[in-house]
């Protein structure tokens, strides 16, 4: 039986609106948003040890290794199901850290995925996305797989039909600490709660439309804090209405085709890095999930 998995994509997410709503008693804030997967994508690839012990090769050189998202989920899959299976994971990062792009949240959600597989523990999508919520609250969205309605601080999603779009996705070099965002003064909290349903009616599955769905609440403060992002910003909205991701820094704007995306992409200025992405639907390894509970 194959004890390698290799290649498996662990994608990156936008945010098409970023809705703080409050803030509960432990400290974690309250969210409505719209999370979208890209192409932009991080690869992990994975062989399955008889020793429980846990490797990982390629990780953040500033992340100690117990706390690299990886390396924490491959340990609570094996804790929660008691298997004694270890695991030698190699990570290729592309998607950078401190953007909003979810890509520690998706590393972790592609090794929960793949070993679940691999370890042959059997765990349904929903008991992974419960483990998931535990490593952080981004984490059970690339559970989830597709394109959702995100609401509290992260664990309740319902899909969203939406056309999986073009974009053009900027990182000005800034790593934003999202910490620093939520707890910032400035920032608002008291959004007025929005309904998937007004999101379905006003966009009518239109990336086009989304773009101009509610705001970023974190984008004033980020802007403040990063005035690199505030410029990226500014240079994007000259192509097309441009939005910040997440807690930042990477700001995207929706294109009409990858021609356009790549003719954008050719002028960015220098000391920036840009892509031109295509949306997904659903998770490229979405049916290695399906496999695995059959």
């Amino acid at each position: 039986m194959a004890n390698i998995l290799e290649n498996c994509p662990a994608p990156a997410k936008i945010n098409l609106f970023l809705h703080v709503t409050g803030r509960r008693e432990d400290g974690y804030h309250l969210l409505q948003s719209v999370f979208h997967l890209i192409d932009l994508a991080d690869t992990l690839s994975f062989r399955a040890r008889d020793d429980g012990q846990i490797t990982l090769t390629g990780g953040l050189p500033n992340v100690a290794f117990a706390h690299d998202l990886c390396v924490r989920a491959a340990r609570l899959l094996r804790e929660y199901t008691g298997t004694g299976q270890g695991a030698d994971i190699v990570l290729q990062k592309r998607i950078p850290s401190g953007a909003g792009l979810g890509g520690g949240s998706s590393d972790a959600a592609t090794t929960l995925m793949a070993l679940n597989h691999l370890w042959h523990t059997g765990l349904s999508r929903q008991e992974l996305a419960h483990l998931g919520v535990r490593l952080g609250a981004d984490v059970p969205f690339f559970i989830f797989g597709e394109t959702a309605f995100v609401e509290g601080i992260g664990e309740h999603m319902q899909a969203v039909p939406l056309a999986a779009g073009c974009f053009v996705v900027i990182f000005p070099r800034v790593a934003v600490s999202t910490a620093a965002i939520f707890g910032d003064q400035d920032l608002t909290r008291d959004a007025e709660h929005v309904r998937m349903r007004d999101f379905i009616e006003d966009t009518a599955g239109s990336i086009h439309s989304a773009m101009c769905f509610g705001r970023n609440d974190l984008q004033p403060v980020a802007c403040k804090r990063f005035p690199e992002v505030a410029r990226a910003l500014e240079w994007l909205a000259r192509f097309a209405p441009s939005r910040m991701s997440g807690s930042g820094s990477a700001v995207f704007a929706a294109v009409a085709d990858a021609a356009q995306g790549q003719h954008i992409v050719r002028q960015c200025p220098s000391g920036w890095q840009a892509w031109c992405v295509a949306g997904l639907a659903q998770h490229p390894m979405w049916q290695m999930l399906a496999v695995s509970n059959r």
